[in-house]
């Protein structure tokens, strides 16, 4: 069992920059893989980015490649989400998610793969 709190969202303007922080109990966190997913109101909730649980890949959603990077501290049982140069449409709830599926072919980037979810911070760019 794994639960996640994160922490971070808020108010930025376009350009700007944000550091979301996903905490997790548990002692196995280690052992999974992590996700970042985000949902804009009025539409499905949608892959991010996630890092394989050593730290030693990671994978992005095209639509923020380059802005956007994930990392974690396995010591503290914590995964980050970098955003920089954040735009209106990365407006939306960012969620961060557990998974022991095997990294690879695609399956770190499906919800259904994700066991474990935060509650979610909300994320506002203003134009």
């Amino acid at each position: 069992q794994v639960q996640l709190v994160e922490s971070g969202g808020g108010l930025v303007q376009a350009g700007g920059s944000l550091r979301l922080s996903c905490a997790a109990s548990g002692r196995t966190f280690s052992s999974y893989i992590m996700g970042w997913f985000r949902q804009a109101p009025g539409k499905e909730r949608e892959f991010v980015g996630a890092i394989s649980w050593s730290g030693g890949s990671t994978y992005y959603a095209d639509s923020v490649k380059g802005r956007f990077a994930i990392s974690r501290d396995n010591a503290k049982n914590t995964v980050y989400l970098q955003m920089n140069s954040l735009k209106p449409e990365d407006t939306a709830v960012y969620y961060c998610a557990a998974s022991r599926t095997t990294w690879g072919e695609g399956a770190q980037t499906r919800l259904t793969e994700y066991a474990y979810w935060g509650q979610g911070t909300q994320v506002t760019v203003s134009s």
